[in-house]
Parts: structure tokens; C-alpha cells; sequence
């Protein structure tokens, strides 16, 4: 899908390199509404923000690339959202299948030397979970 995005990134703005945004800085980089993005995560599985106390709202930048995608597809390309969760759930099992996974043996050295950060662990998590979406088709 990142190709998708290289047909707008001359009208969005660069996103800037940090871990987390609020969904009003996210709202910004996309150029689409906070109630947009919060009917878009009841819409599309792949759209998970981390929510914090209170129930706010971070996302990182894997989750606004796909918010720009799907800003693609349904604004430019003329999508319904049920297309563009299949062109989505298309473009993710694709890359899964073309892309072997470079991180297995930095998780694998980490266990090993029994120094799991929190880090490490989401990154298992998030692994299993795109897994089992994939799996569950």
C-alpha cells in the first residue's frame, strides 16, 4: 500500500518522526476528521490506536499510513468501505507473503538472553495478532 501513499504525499504533510500522536495531530496528517477516524477504527479491524487513561486515543505511524491509504481508496479511488477493507486485507496479505521477517532472530537473541522490554513484547503481540488476522482471512 505504500505506493497509495506516494500518489498523496505532495498534499499531506510529512509525518514527523515520533512514537505516538493524539488523534487531533493524526487528523491533521491525514487531512480527515477526528469523528472520521473514530468511525474508520469501527469500520476497519487493521485500525487499532493505542488508547490510554480516560480512553484517549495515540497512534503511531503504521496506523496513519493506513489511515492514508484508506483516505485513498475511499476519497480519491471511489471505494465503498467494503472495498476498501478487501484492497486493504489484500495489500496486508500480500506483503505478509512477500516479505520474510528480519526481526524473528532479534526477538529470538532477546529471549534468549531473558531480556524481554515492553517493547519486545508488543512487538510479539502485534506479530501474533496480524497473524491471526491473516489466518482468519
Amino acid at each position: 500500500m505504500s505506493q497509495i501513499n506516494s500518489n498523496i504525499a505532495e498534499v499531506l504533510p510529512v509525518v514527523p518522526d515520533k512514537l505516538y500522536f493524539t488523534i487531533g495531530e493524526t487528523s491533521e496528517l491525514c487531512a480527515i476528521k477526528p469523528h472520521v477516524l473514530r468511525y474508520w477504527e469501527q469500520e476497519f479491524s487493521q485500525l487499532k490506536p493505542t488508547k490510554r487513561r480516560g480512553g484517549r486515543r495515540y497512534y503511531q505511524t503504521k496506523d496513519i499510513e493506513l489511515i492514508r491509504d484508506i483516505r485513498e481508496l475511499l476519497y480519491l479511488k471511489g471505494f465503498t468501505i467494503a472495498g476498501a477493507k478487501q484492497q486493504i486485507q489484500a495489500a496486508k496479505v500480500d506483503k505478509k507473503l512477500e516479505q520474510p521477517k528480519e526481526e524473528a532472530p532479534v526477538i529470538a537473541k532477546k529471549v534468549a538472553k531473558k531480556t524481554l522490554s515492553k517493547e519486545v513484547l508488543l512487538l510479539i503481540v502485534q506479530e501474533l495478532e496480524d497473524l491471526l488476522e491473516v489466518l482468519q482471512g
